[in-house]
């Protein structure tokens, strides 16, 4: 099968494609043939060095894909049939024309949605979902604020926080980034470039600040972050976009707001977790991803690509122009 590779860590230059093996899948898991899969930041930074995939999980690059099952492993019983289509989470390995992966992890793709769209979904939203409600339990009436509000997890995050009647907020960096976070529900948007976005928040909240804080950027906004958490919030932390390093009174100014910094991954977390925020995610929220539903959710996508185009997609990832999911296409 064809499949996306690198020998050495570098920059985008150094993808292309080649041929290897076909994977087989082991008991309880599927073969999954490949019609899309969609960049994220781990793809970026395991190109570059930095982040390895979990101990055993594949070498190829990808996180979610979506296509057709190809075969069912010995001991599968879902209901699931070859041929039937479904997306899917993965530690690794879907930018290739074909995966495995265990049957507790696919998800019926949703009515209405084509297989480019659905590619865009099990990473970003099932992250988004996970820090909205399985660690920051959102409630109605919360304020939130959304980092990176353009971006795959932050439009998820905006369109979750909205249905579960809170208040999203976002930070972004051009003036097209923050009329398309409104587009989706947004409140409020500050462009971090032109304005402090923690005095721009605690103005906008009338100096309560915000309950709820979705951080994939980390160090350089660790103060700002701690100036417009509300009394008693939620800060979590699930990226590092900004930096490693942190420098001050970070834990006392924490403890005088009484907040609570929680961090998290999700490409590490065990096999067990991931059933059960698939299974939760796939009962409460993919329905909403119909045609048929009033509160209707969408994937944002910005570009697709033929994954031949795949050192493109790289550094169009890397420029930070992007406004949700860059998808990439392989051959049928």
């Amino acid at each position: 099968m064809l499949a996306v590779h690198f020998d050495e860590p570098g920059g985008p230059e150094k993808l292309y494609l080649t041929e290897v093996a076909k994977p087989s899948p082991a008991e309880g898991e599927v073969l999954l043939k490949v019609a899309a899969s969609a960049l994220n930041r781990a793809d970026l930074l395991q190109r570059q060095g930095q982040y390895a995939p979990p101990p055993g999980a594949s070498s190829i690059l990808g996180l979610e894909a979506s296509g057709h099952i190809a075969e069912l492993g010995p001991a599968c019983r879902g209901h699931w049939k070859i041929g039937d289509p479904a997306m899917v989470l993965l530690p690794s390995g879907g930018q290739a024309q074909y995966v495995t992966v265990p049957e507790e992890f696919l998800m019926p793709i949703p009515a209405g949605l084509t297989l480019s769209q659905a590619a865009a979904i099990p990473e970003a939203w099932l992250t988004a979902f996970q820090l909205l409600h399985l660690l920051g339990n959102v409630q109605a009436g919360d304020l939130v604020l959304i980092h990176a509000g353009s971006s795959g997890v932050g439009t998820a995050a905006i369109q979750l926080a909205r249905m579960a009647g809170a208040i999203p907020l976002v930070t972004a960096g051009s003036q097209h980034k923050l009329q398309m976070a409104e587009k989706l529900g947004a409140a409020a948007g500050f462009n971090y470039k032109e304005e402090d976005f923690s005095e721009a928040t605690l103005k906008f909240t009338k100096g309560a600040g915000v309950n709820l804080i979705l951080d994939c950027i980390g160090g350089s906004y660790w103060e700002k972050n701690v100036s417009c958490l509300a009394l008693d919030g939620r800060w979590i932390l699930y990226g590092l976009m900004g930096g490693t390093d942190v420098s001050g009174p970070l834990f006392s100014k924490l403890l005088f707001k009484r907040g609570s910094l929680i961090t998290t991954l999700l490409r590490s977390r065990d096999k067990k977790y991931k059933q059960r925020l698939v299974e939760a995610f796939t009962k409460q929220i993919l329905p909403h991803f119909s045609t048929e539903s009033p509160q209707r959710l969408l994937p944002v996508l910005d570009r697709v690509y033929p994954v031949a185009a795949i050192q493109e997609a790289h550094a169009y990832m890397e420029s930070n122009k992007n406004v949700g999911k860059i998808v990439l296409e392989l051959p049928q």
